[in-house]
């Protein structure tokens, strides 16, 4: 998890307790994408409310607060366990049978790794070797 993922969820643990912070991620240097998740759903009012309690990541970058949408990132083993039986694309960080993307079936998650069923077969892969993993609409 990257730091400005944590001083964002720690700002919005006061502000917005109720905002899951899905996945934070600096693009070009100057601009912070930020998936937000709410039991009621996320709303144009909750993404304002969210956007005004991070004046000083505003401060810093340019901020896009947004819903995840039907491609939302997986970044937790609890994310992942509530999504097993959906397909997801899996980007690694190193290469695996010579791949570095896969797209098949969520099949399992523990603490420590997926389980996907991928065209190639059932593989496994440790959470710290995802570089990012999303849902794939069908």
């Amino acid at each position: 998890m990257s730091s400005i993922q944590d001083q964002i969820e720690a700002c919005l643990a006061r502000a917005e307790p109720d905002v899951e912070v899905l996945l934070a991620e600096v693009v070009g240097g100057v601009t912070v994408r930020l998936f937000i998740d709410h039991p009621q759903g996320v709303s144009l009012e909750l993404c304002e409310r969210v956007s005004n309690a991070l004046a000083p990541v505003r401060e810093r970058y340019a901020l896009e607060v947004s819903s995840p949408g039907r491609d939302r990132p997986l970044t937790r083993p609890s994310h992942f366990r509530r999504f097993v039986g959906a397909r997801a694309r899996v980007r690694t960080r190193d290469r695996y049978d010579g791949r570095r993307s896969f797209t098949g079936e969520l099949v399992g998650a523990s603490e420590r790794d997926l389980t996907l069923a991928a065209g190639n077969g059932v593989m496994t892969i440790p959470y710290d070797d995802i570089q990012r993993c999303n849902l794939v609409s069908d």
